[in-house]
């Protein structure tokens, strides 16, 4: 699965940079436009015709193609809109290839979704006197740097056009993402889990799969809030876990151990995505039909189980999977973002957003 899924990056990425590179058809070139440009004349636009008031939030997620997860991000923005009144609210994608997918009308029909970097430039073409950047991330790992270095590279006027004058007296504030502080985010999700999960959790092992960052990407070490979120959540029952698809030593194979080591050996197994939305990973990974079963499994140098997914998996293993604890009374599978209090969560970040000053961190008085 994980192979597959490598290879089909690999394409989009190589689509990606034709795309970018692609002229106009007129044979002299005349009158072509990058991409950049193009991009960036769209979103002025659209933040020119919806400006209404002086303040905006800006929600950068890292995407996907998946319509229930636009769903989800629609419903968000439209709670944005109603609790933080005086703001202009906008969401952004971080990820390249999800914008060209989405673009491309993968799955759903075409939407456009921007780069943090255009909402940014734009925002200070209007001079909004105070910006919110709002990390929809569940860890402060390696999309979130992509966060922090968009909002530094915006503050420092990277691309040379702004007013330095309006960049050194507005107010920009970051909004951490879900899991930044330790004990008190993970503690908090915890109890949200629980009281989204607690039914399942009392009749057998309640498993979260997040996503994690591989070793050489776990930006800022945040793949430890998955290890201190087990904890909190073991602290109110010991029936749940907490793994992912790309952390070292905490794959699935890794949660059926400690699920051996703590004796449950059998019985009911639920599955739901510690992801912000349900896309790929939570419909594949988790709650897919791939399978490499072949009377018995064969694990990577990782300790992993490729092209398998935990629903598989964990059945192979001689459990029984439930999936009413992974999809509503539709069968569709729930990413954070569908519940109301894990909503309230981000929302509360974003009220407590810190002002930050990358401008004077680079341009001293």
């Amino acid at each position: 699965m994980k192979k597959i899924k490598f290879f089909a990056m690999l394409i989009a990425a190589a689509m990606m940079s034709i795309s970018f590179t692609a002229c106009s058809d007129d044979d002299d070139n005349s009158g072509s436009i990058s991409n950049t440009e193009r991009y960036q004349q769209e979103v002025d636009a659209t933040v020119k015709a919806q400006k209404q008031n002086t303040k905006a939030i800006l929600l950068v997620a890292f995407g996907s193609t998946w319509q229930q997860a636009y769903d989800a991000f629609d419903l968000t923005v439209s709670e944005y809109k109603k609790e933080f009144p005086g703001y202009d609210v906008y969401l952004s994608f971080s990820s390249a290839i999800c914008i060209n997918r989405a673009m491309a009308a993968e799955n759903t029909d075409a939407r456009s979704f921007y780069e943090p970097k255009y909402w940014l430039e734009a925002f200070g073409r209007v001079k909004y006197d105070e910006i919110i950047v709002q990390s929809m991330q569940v860890i402060p790992g390696e999309e979130y740097t992509r966060v922090i270095n968009a909002m530094k590279d915006f503050a420092n006027n990277s691309n040379g056009d702004l007013d330095d004058d309006y960049l050194a007296n507005m107010t920009l504030k970051l909004g951490y993402p879900l899991l930044a502080e330790y004990p008190a985010d993970v503690n908090a999700l915890a109890k949200v889990i629980d009281t989204n999960f607690s039914s399942y959790a009392q009749k057998g092992a309640m498993l979260l799969m997040g996503h994690g960052n591989p070793d050489t990407y776990d930006t800022y070490k945040a793949n430890v809030r998955y290890t201190q979120l087990e904890e909190a959540l073991q602290a109110i029952n010991p029936n749940y876990y907490v793994g992912t698809v790309d952390m070292k030593e905490n794959f699935k194979t890794h949660v059926y151990e400690r699920m051996q080591a703590n004796g449950l050996t059998s019985g009911n197994v639920y599955c739901a995505p510690l992801m912000s939305i349900a896309g790929d990973h939570a419909h594949n990974d988790m709650a897919g039909d791939d399978d490499a079963w072949d009377n018995g499994y064969e694990y990577n140098d990782e300790g992993e189980v490729e092209d398998t997914s935990w629903k598989n998996y964990f059945q192979h293993m001689g459990y029984t999977i439930d999936a009413n604890s992974y999809t509503d009374t539709n069968g569709t599978v729930k990413g954070l973002l569908e519940f109301a209090n894990v909503r309230a969560l981000y929302k509360a970040h974003t009220r407590n957003a810190e002002t930050v000053d990358y401008y004077h961190s680079k341009n001293p008085e």
